[in-house]
C-alpha cells in the first residue's frame, strides 16, 4: 500500500509538470497561455512555435504518462488489485497535467499525457490510437476534433487487445475527461469557428 501511494503522489506530481510553458521558455517564446487557445498543449505550442515547439511538448507530455505507469506495472506487487492500482496510477498523471498542482490546478486537456498512459499498458493499442489521430488531423486539420475522435476511440482499441477491464474503465473515464476538458472546442465546432492547423497564432 505504501509503495501505491508513493507512486499515486509521485504520478500527479510528475503529471504536475507543465512541459508547454517549459519548452515555451527553453525555445525563447511567448507564455503559450497568452496567446491562442491558451492552452499548455501540442497544439497550441505548435501554433505558437512551429514543430519543435509542439514536437517536444507532445514528447514531454506523453512520457510523464507513460513513466509512471510502466513503473506501477512492474513495481507493484501481483495480485488481484494490481490492473486497477496501475491504472489509478495513470489516471493520477493524467490528473495532473489537467489539474496541475504547479500552476494552481489551470493546466492542459490531457490528451497527450493520455496517450502515454495507454502506450504503457498496450504499446499496440496507443500506436493505433495515434494513428487513428493523424488521420484523422490529416482529413480535418483540426486538432480538437482529431483528439477527441482518438481518445473516444481509446476503450475499444484497448478492448480490440483484451486489456484487463482495470484499463478499459480507465479509458472510459479519462475519454470522458478529455471530452469535458474540450466544451470550448465543441462549442466552436458546433459554429464552425475551430481553427485548422493552417490558423497559425
Amino acid at each position: 500500500m505504501t509503495h501505491f501511494l508513493g507512486l499515486m503522489l509521485f504520478s500527479y506530481l510528475l503529471g504536475s509538470i507543465p512541459f508547454g510553458l517549459l519548452v515555451a521558455r527553453a525555445l525563447n517564446g511567448p507564455d503559450p497561455r497568452t496567446l491562442g487557445s491558451g492552452n499548455l498543449g501540442a497544439a497550441n505550442l505548435y501554433r505558437q512555435l512551429g514543430f519543435k515547439g509542439g514536437g517536444l511538448t507532445l514528447l514531454g507530455d506523453a512520457l510523464k504518462g507513460a513513466g509512471p505507469t510502466l513503473l506501477a506495472r512492474g513495481w507493484l506487487a501481483p495480485g488481484p488489485w494490481h490492473d486497477y492500482a496501475v491504472a489509478l496510477v495513470g489516471a493520477a498523471a493524467v490528473l495532473g497535467h489537467v489539474f496541475p498542482l504547479y500552476l494552481k490546478f489551470k493546466g492542459g486537456k490531457g490528451v497527450a499525457t493520455a496517450l502515454g498512459v495507454v502506450l504503457a499498458l498496450s504499446p499496440l493499442a496507443g500506436v493505433i490510437l495515434a494513428g487513428l489521430y493523424l488521420a484523422a488531423l490529416y482529413l480535418t486539420r483540426i486538432f480538437s476534433l482529431s483528439a477527441l475522435i482518438a481518445s473516444l476511440s481509446a476503450p475499444a482499441a484497448l478492448g480490440l487487445f483484451s486489456a484487463p477491464k482495470a484499463y478499459i474503465l480507465l479509458a472510459w473515464a479519462l475519454s470522458g475527461l478529455i471530452l469535458l476538458c474540450h466544451r470550448p472546442n465543441l462549442e466552436r465546432l458546433f459554429r464552425g469557428e475551430e481553427p485548422r492547423i493552417k490558423d497559425r497564432g
